[in-house]
């Protein structure tokens, strides 16, 4: 800790550094320090040259002059300090690194107190290189890796269909290998303990690295954020930050400077922006490039100190990325790679000015300088009208959904009157097992609150998560579920997508979802990767709506069909009635989520690749169905409440 501040009271002496450059580790480093000198640690000489600079600090009010003065005293009262520290070889120098850019004690940064990204006491001769790892750090590693998941079975992927559309294609890979993306990225998935790319990232990858925009259909936990992040990082380290990095330098003074991130990712959610940061963090171990993510309900202010401690890749909500660039703080002329996750929800959400805004009004270069990539699960015409806007010459990416609903999930739709859910969902509960992971959806808010209190007076461990809880209520509700604590998770569609949580074992539709699409991404959260899920889903006359569009999905992923919904859609059909959604073809067609709109009017090319031969390209029903997995298809099968067995009898006589 010592070294830190000598190192940066010689930065100061030769480079006449800015005052607050000084303040702030001091500030950040006085405590430990003291610390460390009651240990018995400190080298002779060093515990008054830290109390002198810390007086100054706080009982002057000295100007840069006088402390630039003062540490060129100290040098000359301690020269130990300089023979020891300013004239050591290169080799000995790289013990800086272990202090994380400009760090905290947050999730920012790499090093001894940090969490990821680069060093700012670097070795001079590989400064401008940032395809060279950095040294590792083993309390790092522990944090961002010790929990990687493992055991998919794998051949649940071999049946996924893929169909690329767009000029010249570049070939998919079969193995991580099969693409150079450097040291860093290969050490970092060695890391992850991923053993082979999912579907969307052996097309995905190839046409990234290739700098070709993209335009994917792929659901939540697919591997998508893998598939982008690993090949636009890979893609920085080898280029470098280029004239961002001199623009930050030349912009305002330390702690106050305007960030240019090289490259952004748009997300709807707070909670997706978060894993997708988790994710990036992961993937930037060991490199100079310095993750952040912004998202509203949380303190901006604490965001932006992390904002000026560096920021090479951003992710963000629309809405508060806003507000910091009109705040001064984000810069996006450099920007060379954008990403739009879950493009849909972001409409769905009445995101659009401000993704427009962000993209076309402000700094952004425009498309064919920048490289840009869209992902999403259904692919409306708002989406298309998006795509045609944001991207140049895109290739159109469909990838079919994660294994076959009739093995991965069960789904079940029961008649239940409204008076009765409660006691039907308490039945449930007990034949699931207390262990189980169940989330249940409501659709209000005042609900899903009146449904916790309920079942903790049940005396079942629950929480619950919506719109109207703060952020900290929220992170801390997603805590307890996923480690077990409250294995029963009361949510509003605000958790119906985007969220990371692997092992859930039963998804109960206590309110079904007005929309078809919202429903098959509530009951995406269990089933993943292969793995097996049941979804039930609470039946009755106010769900009229969405008859036939239930009634074609359970068709088409070889579900049982009640009889009873068989005759409600039968008299709906006869009645001229019908549901408010799309019609089956525009979304389920051959278990593809959507279709390249460009290719009715006969533009393109299609490829189209799955490993088994009796995978079906397009038109008529599929047996694949609806699912996901992990980020980058990683599944713990030890996991909270085992596995479902659907071998064996369960609730429902199976």
């Amino acid at each position: 800790m010592t070294e830190v501040l000598i190192a940066v009271a010689g930065a100061l002496a030769e480079t006449r550094m800015h005052t607050a450059a000084l303040v702030h580790v001091l500030t950040v480093e006085q405590n430990r320090a003291s610390l460390t000198v009651e240990m018995g640690q400190e080298e002779e000489g060093s515990l008054p040259y830290l109390i002198s600079l810390t007086h100054i600090m706080r009982m002057h009010k000295c100007g840069e002059s006088d402390l630039y003065r003062l540490v060129k005293l100290t040098l000359v009262l301690y020269p130990a300090f300089s023979q020891t520290w300013f004239t050591r070889p290169k080799t000995k120098q790289l013990r800086y690194e272990e202090r994380g850019r400009g760090g905290d004690y947050d999730r920012s940064g790499f090093g001894r107190f940090d969490r990821g990204g680069s060093s700012r006491w670097s070795d001079k001769s590989d400064e401008d290189d940032w395809s060279k790892p950095l040294p590792p750090s083993e309390r790092l590693e522990q944090e961002l890796f010790s929990g990687s998941n493992t055991g998919i079975n794998f051949e649940k992927y071999d049946d996924i269909p893929v169909e690329a559309t767009g000029s010249n294609c570049p070939p998919h890979i079969e193995s991580f290998s099969d693409v150079d993306m450097g040291e860093i990225i290969m050490g970092n998935i060695e890391l992850t303990r991923y053993t082979r790319p999912t579907p969307v990232q052996k097309h995905a990858i190839p046409i990234i690295k290739e700098k070709r925009d993209l335009m994917a259909c792929a659901q939540t936990g697919s591997g998508k954020t893998a598939a982008f992040l690993l090949p636009i990082l890979s893609q920085i380290y080898a280029d470098g930050p280029g004239d961002a990095l001199r623009a930050m330098k030349e912009n305002g003074r330390y702690g106050r400077r305007k960030q240019y991130p090289i490259s952004l990712v748009l997300a709807p959610t707070r909670e997706l922006a978060v894993q997708i940061y988790e994710e990036a963090r992961k993937f930037a171990y060991r490199s100079r490039v310095r993750p952040c993510v912004v998202y509203g309900g949380a303190d901006i202010g604490q965001q932006i100190r992390d904002l000026e401690r560096g920021c090479h890749l951003l992710v963000a909500t629309p809405g508060r990325l806003v507000d910091m660039m009109e705040r001064g703080k984000i810069g996006l002329d450099f920007c060379k790679y954008l990403v739009l996750d879950e493009a849909d929800r972001m409409l769905d959400m009445g995101f659009e000015p401000q993704i427009r805004r962000i993209v076309e009004q402000d700094t952004m270069p425009p498309k064919g300088v920048r490289h840009t990539m869209m992902f999403s699960a259904t692919f409306p015409k708002e989406i298309q009208m998006l795509a045609r806007d944001f991207l140049d010459e895109y290739i159109f990416l469909a990838v079919g959904r994660v294994g076959s609903t009739s093995e991965n999930i069960t789904q079940k739709v029961v008649w239940v009157e409204e008076s009765d859910k409660r006691s039907f969902l308490l039945d449930l509960l007990n034949a699931t097992g207390k262990d189980s992971l169940t989330l249940v959806f409501v659709e209000t808010k005042k609900g899903a609150d009146a449904l916790e209190d309920f079942l903790y007076h049940e005396g079942y461990a629950c929480t619950s998560i919506h719109g109207d809880r703060s952020q900290r209520d929220r992170e801390e509700a997603l805590h307890q579920f996923r480690s077990g604590k409250s294995p029963i998770l009361v949510a509003t569609a605000v958790a119906a997508r985007g969220l990371d949580i692997s092992n859930v074992k039963h998804v109960i539709n206590f309110d079904l979802p007005s929309d078809i699409e919202e429903y098959v991404h509530r009951i995406g959260r269990t089933g993943r990767v292969g793995n097996l899920g049941l979804a039930t889903s609470f039946f009755n006359e106010r769900n009229i709506n969405i008859t036939k569009d239930l009634l074609d999905l359970l068709v088409e992923a070889k579900q049982e069909v009640p009889s009873w919904l068989e005759n409600m859609a039968y008299e709906q059909h006869h009645k001229g009635g019908g549901s408010r959604g799309r019609s089956k073809s525009s979304r389920f067609s051959g278990g593809f989520g959507a279709r390249d709109y460009r290719t009715s009017s006969g533009s393109g090319s299609s490829s189209f690749s799955s490993s088994r031969s009796t995978s079906s390209r397009s038109g008529g029903s599929s047996s694949r169905g609806f699912g996901g997995g992990g980020y980058g298809g990683f599944y713990n099968s030890d996991g909270y409440g085992g596995n479902y067995n659907s071998q064996g009898v369960d609730w429902w006589g199976n």
